[in-house]
């Protein structure tokens, strides 16, 4: 079953809008895609094209379709179709070179936004990834459709480009569901009602069901999943073999065991902040990159991590993205020194025009245990440099106990503050 634009007839009681989310207790598992990924990035600096057939793809002669808009998906274009055939399908679609690098850097920040959110994060390609969020309602103050709401605003506010959420309790329904969501929808499956949800669906829409399996169900006479799930358990065992009958059976019942598994290293931290209005003020800026630095350096000692490399984020008004980096000395955990870092980088990229998003990041981490790089150069004196790092530990320790405006950089108080 592929991903549709339009709902099944029936459907539309499982979608999430601003006045009716159907309950979603016990609906811990979020599967977010995005609309037509690579298209939707380039057409950020491309606005004049939002309502024509755009296509991302190569211009070599055996190169296939990378993405195609929603505009272009009407006429039959499709990803991974060669592109000898969607120009047939669609001559009169804008096709795109894509951009080498972009898309990457996008995934990076939307994978940035969902991981502030929950540590359960599984990838399953740049555009793609199933999250766990039960464990972050209590901290968020909201549900799993609350968390998925907030993603897709994110994600829109941040990058330009939108994304389709299903919630569901297990993963292969919220994958489900965000297909049917699309484009920028967000459907929600309680919990009680998945077989409802599942049962009418073809067996198409089964995970792990190809067009062989589907061409061997269907001789069967098992159209739909709840044919599946009323089969008994040993006629499809002969049928389709132990592995796949049993497979097969359990999700046709809604049941499926696996887990949302995170990456297993962490490689990056970072923070970046999208304005509400485009800045052109240097010293805001500045404060702006102290503010994410202390996000950081926090989320680093809390982790019992140091890395190693700074890098910065700037996104212009026109979508236009510059990044800067610089390795350290020594790995660090310091704000003070992440901050001073950005800044320099800041001073040589030297922008001049419009700033909607800017972020800071610190790469080639590893852990406290690994030792500290001296360097011969340090102030002379008893005790050598400024303790910051102490001093950062002691403010970490406050905003435990008393909240996270507890201790803050004097440069970041507001004016009635201070």
């Amino acid at each position: 079953m592929g991903r549709n634009a339009a709902l099944p007839d029936g459907y539309d009681r499982f979608r999430a809008t601003g006045d009716t989310t159907p309950d979603d207790t016990g609906c811990g598992v979020l599967h977010v895609d995005m609309d037509a990924f690579f298209a939707a990035v380039e057409l950020r600096t491309r606005p004049e094209l939002a309502d024509r057939p755009v296509v991302v793809a190569g211009a070599g002669p055996r190169s296939v379709v990378l993405s195609a808009n929603y505009p272009a998906r009407r006429y039959g274009v499709r990803s991974a179709m060669p592109v000898g055939a969607a120009r047939r399908l669609c001559p009169q679609a804008v096709y795109l070179p894509p951009t080498r690098g972009l898309y990457s850097e996008v995934s990076r920040g939307v994978l940035a936004i969902f991981r502030e959110l929950t540590p359960l994060v599984e990838p399953l390609s740049l555009d793609e990834a199933f999250l766990d969020v039960s464990g972050a309602l209590r901290r968020l103050g909201t549900t799993p459709a609350g968390v998925g709401a907030l993603i897709r605003r994110r994600v829109a506010a941040e990058h330009g480009i939108t994304c389709s959420v299903g919630v569901a309790s297990v993963k292969f329904v919220a994958k489900l569901a965000s297909g049917m969501a699309k484009p920028d929808g967000m459907l929600v499956v309680p919990a009680a009602r998945t077989l409802e949800f599942l049962h009418p669906l073809p067996v198409s829409a089964l995970w792990g069901v190809g067009r062989k399996t589907e061409e061997n169900l269907r001789r069967h006479g098992l159209d739909t999943i709840a044919d599946v799930a009323r089969t008994p358990l040993e006629r499809l065992r002969r049928a389709l073999g132990t592995a796949l009958g049993e497979h097969l059976h359990a999700l046709a019942h809604g049941r499926d065991e696996r887990p949302v598994v995170p990456d297993s290293e962490e490689k990056s931290l970072g923070a970046e902040r999208t304005f509400d209005v485009d800045q052109h003020d240097r010293a805001f800026l500045n404060r702006e990159l102290l503010r994410l630095s202390e996000r950081v350096a926090a989320s680093l000692r809390a982790k019992g991590l140091r890395g190693r490399t700074v890098s910065i984020k700037v996104r212009f008004a026109d979508f236009r993205t510059i990044t800067r980096a610089r390795t350290l000395f020594a790995a660090t955990d310091v704000a003070r020194d992440i901050h001073g870092t950005a800044v320099a980088l800041l001073d040589e990229a030297a922008p001049t025009a419009a700033v909607r998003l800017i972020g800071v990041r610190v790469e080639g981490l590893s852990g406290e245990d690994e030792g500290e790089q001296l360097s011969f150069d340090a102030p002379a004196g008893s005790g050598g440099a400024p303790r910051w790092r102490e001093a950062e530990v002691a403010a970490d320790v406050a905003r435990s106990k008393f909240g996270a405006a507890a201790v803050r950089p004097a440069s970041l108080l507001s004016p009635d503050e201070g």
